[in-house]
């Protein structure tokens, strides 16, 4: 099971996706691959797989990506074979991922759950983003306005969370998950012979 989760910045997006993690096991991060060099403490096929530019250009050429994007001079892109590897081992994984890569896989035809968290109101987003005190107010205005175009894009999900009390959220996102897995989408790809006799 593929679990697309996307939110704007400052919505509680990561601590979502941190809650669901720990509480399910056999739900795995996705690994991304990335032009950019390791930051201290970062660990190759942990955080990222750190290739270089022509290699992402080569697994590009050969339409090896998921989905992918270019931001702040550096490349991301999520290979598709390491997701169809995980898969194979059992293992459902959770993309953390924005607007642009949901489109790029529903263009691919990906399977999954798609959730978008948002906020109660733009208004109580705005506090919070003010309240983390980490951007000045041109700063602000900027994320603001990509989060309004970024919740624009709701149509494009499955399913919306409310984050106006993460605990809840956090809930609402695992009955989610736990409903996507009975899908008949879920339940005909590890039951083929549901399929033959149809």
């Amino acid at each position: 099971m593929r679990i697309f989760i996307s939110g704007p910045s400052g919505v509680g997006k990561s601590t979502i996706i941190r809650e669901v993690l720990e509480r399910n096991g056999d739900i795995v991060l996705s690994v991304s691959y990335t032009t950019r060099e390791p930051r201290p403490g970062e660990k190759d096929g942990r955080e990222y797989f750190f290739i270089t530019r022509r290699e992402f250009e080569e697994m590009m050429e050969n339409n090896e990506f998921l989905e992918s994007a270019h931001v702040h001079c550096n490349f991301y892109g999520t290979s598709l074979a390491w997701v169809e590897g995980v898969e194979n081992k059992g293992r459902h994984i959770l993309f953390d991922i924005d607007v642009q890569g949901v489109r790029q896989a529903k263009e691919k035809g990906s399977p999954g759950v798609f959730i978008l968290i948002v906020p109660p109101t733009l208004d109580d987003l705005r506090k919070r983003l003010a309240k983390r005190g980490t951007e000045n107010g041109d700063d602000l205005r900027v994320r603001l306005a990509n989060a309004t175009e970024e919740l624009r894009a709701w149509g494009m999900y499955d399913y919306l969370v409310v984050n106006d009390d993460v605990e809840k959220a956090t809930r609402e996102a695992l009955s989610i998950i736990d409903a996507h897995r009975c899908s008949r989408e879920e339940i005909i790809g590890r039951i083929p012979w549901l399929q033959k006799i149809a």
